[in-house]
């Protein structure tokens, strides 16, 4: 008698609602991207058939959260949900103080201005593209202080999000303490692939800092399913709960910036969160200037009842499982046919690696963009360049930066698509990587100010 090798596996959730998506041809793909200067966020949303671009804002909400959408309280100030959203911050994260945002980087925006005095350098654990512009507008420097391991693709290093504790204090040696305005740590590490940074890590960090006088500023953005990765990989957190491995990372930091629209389910929103009430006093009345009153800072009530109703459903360990479940999936599969993505497999996407995709092309022509448009050309899947493009210019020297990394980023919106689709992810990019060595790649033909990846226009070689 057969008997099963395995018991399947299935999402924890029923689809309760359905959007239908468009098919496109080769054709009409072609001239799309080429009509979109071969950048994929200029493509509009109707000539894309599966939208991998982000996660950000682009998850499925539960029906417990569009409940909470009708009990949104309106009121221009003092509003319920701010106060409903100001104790799950609390009670998850640990924080005193909440200031709300339309996202998060209008947080990123008011701590800016609030800790950083033109001179001053921000070490952090790898550039974020919003965060990096934002300390740069108010006078400060970035400094990379990641472990060099976040730099190789196919290192397998557990914890490729970790700060490295030497270059940290080699910075605080050779600029002075007083010269720091604060460290940021992001978890997951973006730019590196979705990597995670370890208690341990957190823990020594925020030690040294606070041995400086350094404050620690965390983008908890990811931070759940950072937590997720910790519980897998630390021994001594196998048996604490998500909800108590946040609660401790976040116990590391001073403050921390929130882009609610990845963990936490929504479509709009984010948080700054503070434990400082000097600092606390000076952003919610900062937040007046540039995003609205303190108790809705650019947001509907309706949007702070939702994200607070995600704080408790993204701690969920069997939403967290099945969030990086599909991303591993994914990333397994491409790994078995020989495609080369950033290993260990992140936590919210696939990320690419262009350069082996594309050994032909050096870095000015853009191998990471060239790649996203091939993607979208063969199937009309949307992904992101995370690249040259996106690392942008020396703001004293206007040179290029020239990341190590050249990524393309397949990035999976929670509880939106179906195995299904993850499989027809796998084929299309199977496809062009069989068709790698046809590639010219590209041009830039139109830069702008700020943030280029965004609005770049491009021509193909």
């Amino acid at each position: 008698m057969p008997t099963l090798q395995r018991r399947s596996w299935a999402e924890p959730f029923k689809i309760k609602t359905v959007e239908p998506l468009k098919m496109t041809t080769r054709r009409e793909r072609e001239q799309f991207i080429r009509e979109a200067g071969y950048n994929t966020f200029l493509l509009k949303s109707r000539e894309v058939y599966i939208d991998l671009l982000t996660d950000s804002g682009t998850n499925a909400m539960s029906d417990y959260q569009w409940a909470g959408m009708m009990v949104g309280d309106e009121a221009y100030a003092g509003s319920e949900n701010y106060y409903h959203l100001e104790q799950k911050v609390q009670e998850y994260y640990g924080y005193k103080y909440l200031v709300p945002t339309h996202q998060g980087r209008g947080a990123e925006n008011i701590i800016s201005k609030i800790l950083i005095k033109p001179g001053m350098y921000v070490p952090g654990n790898m550039y974020f593209t919003t965060t990096r512009l934002h300390q740069e507008l108010a006078g400060g420097t970035f400094v990379d202080v990641i472990v060099d391991e976040a730099h190789d693709s196919q290192n397998e290093h557990p914890f490729k999000g970790n700060v490295d504790l030497q270059k940290f204090e080699d910075l605080i040696k050779r600029v002075g303490a007083n010269k720091i305005a604060y460290i940021t740590i992001g978890a997951t590490v973006n730019m590196a692939g979705g990597q995670p940074i370890s208690m341990q890590n957190l823990r020594a960090v925020h030690s040294l800092a606070k041995k400086n006088g350094i404050k620690v500023v965390f983008d908890a953005t990811r931070a759940m399913e950072n937590a997720y990765f910790i519980k897998r990989r630390e021994k001594e957190y196998e048996h604490k709960s998500v909800k108590e491995i946040l609660h401790e990372m976040c116990s590391y930091s001073d403050a921390a910036t929130m882009s609610g629209k990845k963990d936490l389910l929504v479509n709009i929103g984010g948080f700054l969160a503070l434990n400082d009430s000097d600092i606390f006093e000076e952003a919610r009345n900062m937040v007046v200037i540039y995003e609205g009153l303190h108790t809705y800072g650019g947001l509907a009530g309706r949007d702070m009842e939702a994200m607070a109703r995600g704080i408790e459903e993204a701690c969920q360990l069997d939403h967290l499982q099945a969030r990086i479940g599909q991303v591993e999936y994914v990333g397994n599969r491409l790994i078995e046919l020989g495609i080369p993505i950033v290993r260990p497999i992140g936590g919210h996407a696939i990320f690419l690696d262009a350069k082996k995709f594309y050994p032909q092309l050096d870095q000015l022509k853009f191998p990471a963009q060239t790649l996203a448009a091939e993607l979208y050309v063969d199937s009309g899947i949307r992904a992101m360049e995370r690249g040259i493009v996106s690392a942008g210019r020396n703001k004293e020297t206007g040179d290029h930066y020239f990341p190590k990394l050249e990524l393309v980023r397949l990035t999976f919106p929670r509880r939106v698509y179906t195995q299904a689709h993850c499989d027809v992810t796998v084929e299309s990019v199977y496809e062009v990587w069989n068709n790698r060595s046809t590639v010219n790649g590209l041009t830039m033909v139109y830069e702008p100010k700020y943030l280029r990846f965004f609005q770049a226009r491009f021509e193909k070689l």
